[in-house]
């Protein structure tokens, strides 16, 4: 013990100026200091700053712990009790000097000597004389913007700069003075921390603790308590606050997590079944459309089998009649083969004298052709005369008073026809009118589905399109009818309200900032329909309003009470609608305005109306109202109703096509009959016996000669041969010509149903579903072209039956769905406000039930639970063994403190210890032990739940004091900065020692009754020591590279003279260099151990002034100079 006293304190003459010191300070536009450089000059001894109160002192100490603490650490003006906002960086570098007040708004503002076009420069140079080292500080400060913070950089360099040399001269950029640094081999840095750990590793500064005391240092004031000396300026304040707020935070997490798990489950409960009935609801609907669609496409769907069955038939004609055409060709062949035998025959005969039977054969030729195209005339005569319901004519007068007849029949036929082709008009035209309205009910439908008013749909889509061409929202320009509806008890008047305030509730609502704007739009753009807006200007309140009718329609009217617009609505109603509702005759006519439950309205000038051009109870005109579900079911009942007309309206048009065809089938063939004007034409049997009777001639000459009888015989052979061969020809040519035919009305018909499918085209997924449909409702059949009529009908019943009965099916889901609607938002009101009960809104809880879902929180009910409760438990389990470490670091500190301490004689052969002892504050002991129970038995673990709960429970009361309970939220506050910070756990004392023998020579504690000179006493030699532990001192090193400087500031000048020159002294023997900051008073006991003074002046209390003096100085000129 001994030998290491006599090492420390055998100090050489040389080691005065060993390590880092502060040689000299200078500042340029600092705070005060204003327009040219002030230097403080200390050559590496201590120095003495004073000066008047409020000259600048502090100014001055803050631009050092400017240059040496990170900006966040630093509270400017700390020693002098400053609030923080009271200076700052800004204010040091504009220079603010005071603070005028606004006489327009009476606040304050600061006053600068500088505007934001200047800038600012600090510096320090620190000399290492035992190695010859110097390093020069600096940051330099400049305005980027007039209303921001000042911009910065750092600067070091190890040679000696001077702001008047080397800041100065570079222009008006920063980033050429920046240049003109680098250029002269300083360090330039952009943030502290490379700047702090390039001057720590020169200045051997191993940590930023050293710093902290360093500062610590600076602002101590004055020392009393050693307990309270010990926390405050020994020990670093641990960061507790961020631990205690997210153990708070992450407890509040679970814990709503946990019963958000328990709400969420049962809501899921609930919201499953109900959801999966909307699904179904929708599937049926969906069904229900899908149907109907169906239905609607049948006559695609069938004229596209048609095409089908017709193109296969074409096919088919095209490869008969080409069979056909081979066949006519051939037998063409053979017959000209055939006459050139006849030819020859007949040269035969001429030469055996048959010129006469040449002449016989050519008229029996011509005569039986004659009979022949009679006969044919009156085969087709049959054909036609049957279709018309006749019986061909046997003689000339039968067939002229036949043609009378038919005469008066075709004009009759014509009637039917053009009445028939009428009716036909009539009933497509209503069909087409109907498809019409059937469309803008489905539309119509389908936009008040989507919405909640009622409104009709071509307003809503001229309103849509306004509001998307200008980006505003919708429910800012409503229509009034969406912000009134009839009193709920007045029902009765809905009917004649609606009627009456139709025209004022499709009215647009435009707020008066949206009206140039929407005014312009309006005139430019075609709306394609009707638009009234009211420009709405903002109103004082007024409570001129007239007095109401007490039948008055107003009563029985409500507004929409959240609107912005409803003191505009009232007003406007009051004044163009104050109309008595009146239940008797008697009492409406004797009223001046006056309307009837019936719908007829009276005015003053004495004019009647009544509108019966639709039913006063038809809600699907009704516009009134902020709920639109009884316009929605009055709308789909008419859509229904007129569903069903449609459907009758199609099978009439198909009756009436039926009959029209007919009817025209007659009409043609009486037209063709019109061809055959002469009985003679159609007598064929008469020339039938003309040619018998020149045949039987023919014979008896030919029988008169052998040779011609036999070239005769073969005359007629091959005339018979030449007869069969054009019979089979012509029966070819016919069969060719009818399949022709055949083919050209397939095609026309063809040409006419692809015309259909192209008006009305039908889309692959409706055909598909529709063949399904074919099958299921048909089973097993036979398709032809013919019978497609006949199976559309039996397909179109099958899907009305499907309709019919699913509706029903439908209309008690809905119900069912409802009621479990009205349920849910009776368990869960604040979840559900904006929910409506009904099956449009359905999508809004299969929403919450797809978040929930996808939340899947319920799964996690258990394990949440558990986390709750042990996750809760670990966390203050870790905060007590941060709380733990955080004690052993104290413990350690003093530990390392007391190592110093040994090595200072506290008095003659003794010396000092720090001693620490729990304190007995009982709030903290209640708090460890609260922290011990909550954390007994977490590292083994439990799979007790009963045991985590319990410790759950414990952790809750020390969170909910941490989070501050209701009513006590001041007091826990205050308990929890008490309780959390591990400072407050201790009470120090010291124990002075003998040297010789370690025994205690006397005990110094907070409650020992010394005077306050030996607690200063005791607090100096506790500082020194940590300052050396801190710095690294190494006694009597006459080269050393630890740093050496500290600012004390007014603290020599608030204690006893004697303590303080027993702190200078030990100060001295540490071999630290001082800056004492203190007022004039306490010079006397200071100035022995000083060589510099710097006094600071400021007259006016504007800008500031230094002036250096030696002490010998400082003693020669203060009688004349300086106050006393």
């Amino acid at each position: 013990m001994n030998e290491t006293r006599s090492q420390s304190f055998d100090f050489v003459a040389d080691d005065t100026l060993s390590g880092f010191r502060l040689k000299r300070l200078e500042v340029f536009n600092w705070g005060t200091f204003d327009g040219q450089v002030w230097t403080l000059n200390l050559e590496g001894k201590n120095g003495l700053l004073t000066g008047d109160i409020g000259s600048g002192k502090s100014t001055l100490v803050d631009a050092i712990t400017t240059l040496l603490i990170p900006a966040q650490r630093i509270t400017y003006n700390k020693a002098a009790g400053a609030d923080t906002k009271e200076r700052s960086l800004r204010s040091y570098v504009l220079g603010h000097y005071k603070s005028e007040r606004n006489e327009i708004t009476g606040t304050a503002r600061p006053v600068s000597l500088r505007d934001h076009k200047n800038y600012s420069v600090i510096l320090g140079v620190f000399h290492n004389a035992g190695y010859d080292q110097t390093v020069t500080l600096a940051q330099v400060f400049w305005m980027k913007d007039a209303a921001g913070q000042p911009a910065r950089f750092f600067l070091g360099a190890e040679r000696d700069l001077t702001i008047t040399t080397d800041f100065a001269r570079f222009g008006t950029e920063i980033s050429a003075l920046r240049k003109k640094l680098r250029h002269l081999g300083a360090e330039i840095m952009d943030s502290f921390p490379p700047y702090g750990s390039w001057f720590r590793r020169r200045f051997g500064i191993n940590n930023d603790q050293a710093l902290e005391l360093f500062h610590q240092t600076v602002s101590m004031k004055s020392v009393g308590n050693l307990t309270d000396f010990v926390r405050s300026h020994m020990l670093e304040p641990f960061e507790v606050a961020p631990y205690i707020q997210a153990l708070i935070t992450h407890f509040d997490d679970l814990n709503r997590a946990h019963e958000a798990v328990l709400k969420a489950k049962r809501q899921v409960e609930l919201l499953t079944p109900m959801v999966a009935d909307c699904q179904r609801h929708a599937n049926l609907a969906n069904e229900i459309e899908e149907w109907r669609k169906g239905r609607e496409g049948l006559h695609t769907y069938f004229a596209g089998l048609k095409l089908a069955l017709l193109d296969k038939r074409l096919i088919n004609l095209k490869g008969e009649w080409e069979k056909l055409n081979a066949q006519v060709e051939r037998l063409d062949d053979h017959q000209d083969q055939q006459r050139a035998v006849i030819d020859e025959i007949k040269r035969g005969i001429a030469a055996n004298g048959g010129d006469h039977l040449e002449r016989l054969s050519s008229e029996i030729k011509r005569k039986g052709e004659e009979r022949d195209r009679c006969r044919q005339k009156a085969h087709r005569y049959e054909e036609l005369i049957t279709a018309v319901g006749e019986v061909p004519a046997s003689d000339g007068d039968g067939f002229v008073d036949q043609r009378a007849r038919l005469s008066v029949y075709a004009e009759t036929v014509a009637e039917q026809s053009a009445a028939l082709e009428n009716q036909e008009r009539e009933h497509d035209f209503a069909f087409r009118k109907g498809r019409e309205e059937y469309q803008a009910l489905s539309e119509e439908i389908s936009s008040l589905k989507h919405r909640r008013s009622n409104i009709e749909n071509i307003q809503v889509q001229i309103r849509t399109t306004l509001c998307a061409a200008l980006g505003i929202p919708e429910e800012d320009m409503p229509f009034a009818g969406e912000l009134i509806q009839i009193r709920e008890e007045e029902r009765a008047w809905e009917g004649a309200a609606e009627r009456f305030l139709r025209s004022f509730g499709l009215s647009l609502l435009v707020p008066d900032a949206r009206y140039p704007a929407v005014a312009e739009w309006v005139d430019t753009n075609q709306l394609r329909g009707r638009l009234v807006f009211f420009h709405v200007r903002p109103q004082k309140k007024s409570l001129d309003f007239p007095t109401l009718h007490r039948d008055s329609l107003i009563r029985k009217l409500s507004i929409k009470p959240d609107s912005p617009f409803y003191d505009w609505l009232e007003r406007e109603l009051t004044h163009r609608f104050d109309v008595a509702c009146c239940v008797t005759p008697e009492q409406f006519r004797r009223e001046t305005r006056a309307m009837t439950r019936a719908g007829q309205i009276k005015d003053p000038t004495g004019r009647h109306e009544k509108d019966d051009r639709y039913r006063i109870e038809d809600r699907s005109r009704y516009v009134l109202g902020w709920t639109n579900s009884a316009k929605i079911a009055a709308l789909e009942d008419k859509f229904h109703r007129l569903e069903r007309q449609l459907g009758e309206l199609g099978h009439l048009i198909g009756k009436v096509q039926g009959a029209r065809k007919e009817v025209q089938t007659r009409l043609i063939a009486l037209s063709r009959l019109e061809e055959f004007t002469e009985f003679d034409e159609l007598d064929w049997t008469t020339k039938a016996a003309e040619v018998a009777r020149l045949e039987d001639e023919f014979k008896q000459f030919e029988s008169s000669s052998d040779k011609l009888k036999q070239l005769n015989d073969q005359y007629r052979e091959a005339n018979q041969r030449l007869e069969n061969l054009r019979k089979d020809l012509d029966t070819a040519r016919d069969k060719r010509s009818k399949t022709e035919q055949k083919r050209m009305d397939t095609d026309l018909y063809r040409q006419a149903v692809s015309a259909q499918i192209t008006e009305k085209p039908l889309d692959a997924a409706l055909s598909a579903r529709l063949e399904n449909t074919r099958t299921e409702a048909l089973g097993q059949h036979l398709l032809t072209v013919e019978s497609c009529d006949n199976h559309e009908q039996q397909v179109r019943g099958w899907l009305q039956g499907r309709i019919d009965g699913t509706t029903k099916k439908l209309s008690d889901l809905r119900d069912k769905i409802i009621q479990e609607m009205m349920a849910f938002k009776e368990w869960f009101k604040l979840e559900t406000a904006d929910f409506d009960a009904n099956i449009d809104a359905a999508f809004e809880y299969q929403n919450l039930l797809d978040r929930l879902n996808r939340d899947d929180l319920p799964r996690f009910e258990t394990r949440f639970k558990e986390l709750l409760n042990t996750n809760t438990i670990n966390e203050i389990a870790n905060f007590n063994a941060r709380q733990n470490r955080d004690r052993e670091l104290i413990k350690e500190r003093i530990g390392r403190i007391n190592e110093s301490l040994t090595q200072i004689d506290y008095n003659s052969g003794r010396y000092i210890v720090l001693e620490s002892q729990p304190s007995p504050d009982a709030d903290i002991r209640d708090f460890q032990s609260e922290l011990r129970a909550c954390t007994e038995g977490t590292l083994t673990g439990s799979e007790d739940a009963q045991y985590s709960e319990a410790k759950f429970l414990q952790v809750k009361i020390i969170v909910d004091r941490f989070r501050g309970r209701d009513g006590l939220a001041d007091q826990d506050r205050k308990w929890t900065a008490k309780v959390t910070d591990v400072r407050n756990w201790f009470l120090f004392a010291a124990s002075e020692r003998w040297r010789a023998d370690d025994i205690e020579y006397e005990h110094y504690s907070d409650s020992g009754g010394k005077s306050g000179g030996q607690k200063e006493k005791l607090a100096y030699t506790v500082l020194a020591a940590s300052l050396a532990y801190q710095f690294g001192l190494k006694w009597g090193e006459v080269k050393s590279r630890s740093f050496r400087f500290v600012v004390i500031d007014e603290a020599f000048g608030r204690g006893s003279d004697e303590s303080a020159q027993y702190g200078l002294k030990l100060f001295k023997q540490l071999n630290l260099q001082l800056l004492i900051v203190t007022p004039l008073q306490k010079i006397h006991t200071i100035e022995p151990f000083i060589a510099h003074v710097g006094f600071v002046h400021n007259e006016g209390g504007q800008a500031s002034k230094l002036r250096n003096l030696t002490i010998e100085e400082y003693r020669t000129h203060r009688p004349q100079t300086l106050p006393a």
